[in-house]
């Protein structure tokens, strides 16, 4: 269980409603605020900057940033902020702009070092150039390693990716995620894509109309079926496995994961031991009394219901079964429940038609 780094009780009146959150997120890893634009996640991330005035409290490991009758300054706040344009200063090159970065931060107080982020982030090639001769992509990694050289106690990320076209979100990606497991503080990161949040996230805040509607660990939030988001078309669970086999006769190849493993289209890069997240929709999960073999779907899993969620559209429920330790959603009509005499700790089998590697 990773120790709690933000505490954070705050509300703010804004245009369109009352932001209001009552929080305790962890200290390290990458804690996803995730909701449809306009729902307050941009407006909590400048509350914890201080950027924006706010009522509360909030404390970051141990340090309280504000209190009733006290305030943290923003340039006292020992943070970097990592905004969707990245205001690199144009007249210098990339290392000059990493060295501004580094050269605010007292000597002290570095424990992040230049070559560190260069090698984090792939920019030893690009050290010489100028920001008008980098890509979207290449702006926006210097941008996160300058913010970085200024050594924060807390990453804020306000959809930093927002701005670039698929193939450098693509390309970026996996440096964000070398950041997620090599940083040892906390990165509370804004975006409104599934995508991003599902590769990066280890812990998700979900919000609607400036008050947190549901949070926890990635994995076990997105299999509830009371949160809001699974209700949603496009509603996944995420499940984390090792690739341990290839079969290159079908082009397959082997996720395990705990309490059962499935098979997936090989693009050629999953190698066995690989640790990867698959992504897997409730909408391609449906439910059998029994095994079929009999059938195009290879991917049959014995489970156990665990509980059952009308959705609002008329018509459709929401399962959730375990697998083992893993949680899985389904998405089925009313009538399917009802036929198949659905209900919680029943055994069934799942047909799994859709696995991806969320990449």
């Amino acid at each position: 269980m990773k120790a709690t780094g933000i505490l954070a009780r705050l509300s703010t009146g804004f245009e369109r409603f009352q932001l209001d959150v009552d929080l305790a997120l962890p200290g390290n890893g990458v804690t996803a605020l995730f909701g449809h634009s306009g729902c307050g996640k941009t407006t909590l991330l400048r509350c914890i900057a201080g950027l924006q005035d706010c009522d509360g409290q909030l404390s970051v490991n141990g340090d309280v940033w504000q209190a009733d009758n006290s305030r943290l300054p923003v340039h006292k706040r020992p943070l970097a902020y990592v905004f969707q344009e990245t205001s690199l200063f144009p007249h210098l090159s990339v290392s000059g702009n990493l060295n501004f970065g580094y050269r605010r931060t007292p000597s002290a107080q570095r424990r992040i070092h230049p070559q560190q982020v260069i090698d984090w982030l792939g920019l030893s090639h690009l050290l010489d150039r100028r920001p008008e001769r980098l890509s979207g992509g290449e702006r926006q990694r210097v941008a996160i390693a300058r913010a970085l050289l200024t050594s924060p106690r807390l990453l804020l990320m306000d959809e930093p990716l927002s701005a670039l076209d698929q193939t450098s979100k693509r390309d970026i990606l996996p440096y964000l995620e070398t950041l997620r497991d090599t940083l040892d503080i906390p990165i509370v990161y804004v975006s409104h894509s599934a995508t991003e949040v599902a590769r990066l996230a280890d812990y998700i805040v979900m919000m609607d109309q400036g008050r947190v509607v549901a949070e926890g660990g990635l994995q076990e939030t997105l299999a509830r079926p009371d949160q809001p988001f699974a209700l949603e078309e496009d509603a996944a669970v995420i499940v984390p496995a090792v690739i341990r086999e290839r079969d290159s006769q079908w082009h397959l190849c082997r996720a395990e994961f705990d309490g059962g493993s499935l098979w997936l289209r090989d693009d050629g890069q999953a190698e066995p031991g690989n640790r990867v997240r698959l992504q897997i929709p409730a909408r391609d999960v449906s439910i059998a009394l029994a095994a079929n073999h009999d059938q195009s779907t290879q991917n049959l899993l014995p489970a156990r219901v665990m509980d059952m969620a009308a959705e609002q559209r008329p018509g459709m429920t929401t399962v959730r079964l375990q697998v083992g330790e893993t949680s899985f959603l389904s998405r089925i009509t009313s009538r399917s429940a009802h036929q198949l005499g659905l209900s919680p700790g029943m055994k069934v089998c799942l047909q799994i038609k859709s696995v991806a590697i969320v990449e």
